[in-house]
């Protein structure tokens, strides 16, 4: 199959294109490399050294026999978007590319206009350029959980069935969203909604939960290969900051009273989702939602469970509370469905100890590049 990875640089789109390459498909990454530049902006780094992209996919070419093609541009741009799409004719579209991070679009209101203008126009161009080009191209669209909030009642997969006053419809789930990155998703969401019902467009939304994990069987064939870990205050996730705190001796700052409760998932059944939507595309003028976590875990669980396994290191680590620099329920209901993927074949990489002492004896082993002053959090909602 001819697949394009946008945002094939980043945490999930980098392991995603070597898997899908290693199992014979022709993939093309899309990247115009801002999420290096976003670490110099916000003076951060990724804790492994990563190469650039270009030597990782002349190395996975010498190394495999496989060649991954490159185009380097942005999404907003669409004669270059276009272009692209013209030359390499994608069977499937896999929609990494979009700023990605919570905290990076409340720093300010240049940050959020930023995030919301990269993110929707961007996708708005992808939509386009499907229409247009490529019309029977199968969109696969990261999308995150976050979408939906911490409501009081089960969380479905993309669609309610509600009955009001004597009358039953089935309706897209209410939506929450907790920033201007997760309202940016809200409106991606809708626009491919409307897409699919006008121009008999196909798309999968991929709700996302947060993704642990650093290996994959393909980055492991050699160091130069390695996926990047964030784990500073803006883009790292709680559980990668956790990790690298216990590793310098930090306290575990839990946000709150921790009682913070999403989805997650193993970075090596994000790729094989991806995987499964592209082998069983969405119907043409369907727009489906697939929930793609495997565990819910509160903010509290993940710190006793990091806790523990540093202990068995010999690592002497407390847990230490902050004030919540977000505008976030801490105690609440959560309880969301997740069943469409397993029942298309997903079987899950639960979090497991060993997983955590992986990445924490990674962080030790690179401790020498934790910048301290970034595992605290440096971005306020209020």
């Amino acid at each position: 199959m001819r697949i394009v990875i946008a945002g094939g640089d980043g945490f999930c789109g980098w392991p995603t294109a070597l898997y899908l390459s290693k199992k014979g498909h022709e993939v093309t990454i899309i990247d115009n490399l801002i999420r290096r530049k976003w670490d110099d902006e916000l003076r951060s780094n990724s804790l492994t050294p990563i190469a650039s992209l270009k030597d990782r996919i002349a190395l996975w070419k010498e190394l495999t026999g496989r060649e991954i093609r490159l185009y380097v541009g942005d999404l907003n741009h669409y004669d270059f978007l276009r272009t692209a799409l013209e030359q390499t004719r994608p069977e499937a579209f896999v929609h990494f590319a979009e700023q990605r991070s919570a905290p990076y679009s409340m720093i300010d209101r240049e940050h959020a206009v930023f995030t919301q203008v990269n993110n929707v126009v961007g996708t708005l161009n992808v939509i386009y350029g499907i229409k247009e080009v490529v019309p029977d191209c199968h969109l696969i669209k990261l999308g995150t959980m976050g979408e939906y909030g911490t409501p009081n009642i089960d969380i479905e997969e993309g669609y309610i069935r509600i009955v009001h006053n004597g009358r039953e419809d089935v309706l897209p789930y209410p939506k929450q969203p907790g920033s201007m990155y997760h309202l940016s998703k809200v409106h991606d969401s809708h626009n491919l909604m409307f897409a699919c019902k006008i121009w008999g467009l196909r798309a999968t939304d991929l709700n996302q939960g947060v993704v642990y994990g650093l290996h994959t069987d393909e980055t492991m064939m050699d160091p130069a290969l390695v996926n990047r870990l964030d784990y500073d205050g803006v883009f790292g996730t709680a559980l990668n900051r956790f990790l690298t705190q216990a590793a310098i001796g930090h306290d575990l700052t839990v946000y709150g009273e921790g009682g913070q409760t999403r989805g997650f998932l193993n970075i090596r059944d994000t790729i094989r989702c991806i995987e499964i939507a592209a082998e069983h595309p969405a119907d043409s003028g369907e727009f489906r939602v697939f929930n793609q976590f495997t565990e819910e875990f509160s903010v509290m669980d993940l710190a006793y469970k990091v806790r523990r396994v540093a202990q068995r290191e010999g690592l002497n680590v407390r847990i230490a509370h902050l004030n919540n620099p977000r505008v976030e329920k801490e105690k609440h209901y959560y309880c969301a469905k997740n069943t469409k993927l397993k029942e298309l074949g997903l079987e899950p990489h639960l979090l497991t100890d060993e997983v955590l002492r992986d990445i924490l004896l990674t962080a030790c082993q690179h401790k020498d590049r934790i910048l301290p002053q970034n595992v605290l959090p440096q971005v306020t909602w209020k």
